[in-house]
């Protein structure tokens, strides 16, 4: 049984950003990798374009509840996944954000 693990090296999130697929909506971006550890890992980007860090830090909160919510469904568990706040995430809800989430994991094939 495998668990979400988060990215923590820079090195880990440039080669996702670098050799991964990208998947955009206005309210999140999401980058994927293949990776060869056996476990997904998901790394979280909030830029100070997003707002002062009370808003940064919700959208991170509100980003890895969405993602918790979801990660039952996940087909197969061996990915990188780098999800970036877009200034539109500060002004969603959970259930909205998880949504969005949804809908770019399935266009990337991660869930049905």
């Amino acid at each position: 049984m495998s668990e979400i693990t988060t990215l923590k090296c820079n090195t880990d999130f440039r080669r996702t950003y670098l050799r991964g697929k990208s998947y955009t909506n206005p309210a999140l971006v999401l980058y994927v990798n293949k990776n060869r550890a056996g476990l997904c890992r998901v790394g979280i980007t909030t830029s100070k374009k997003i707002g002062n860090a009370v808003q940064r830090n919700r959208a991170r909160r509100v980003i890895r509840e969405a993602l918790r919510q979801l990660y039952p469904e996940f087909k197969d568990k061996k990915y990188d996944m780098v999800f970036v706040a877009r200034t539109k995430t500060i002004y969603k809800s959970s259930a909205d954000i998880q949504r969005v989430m949804k809908s770019l994991l399935v266009s990337a094939g991660i869930t049905e």
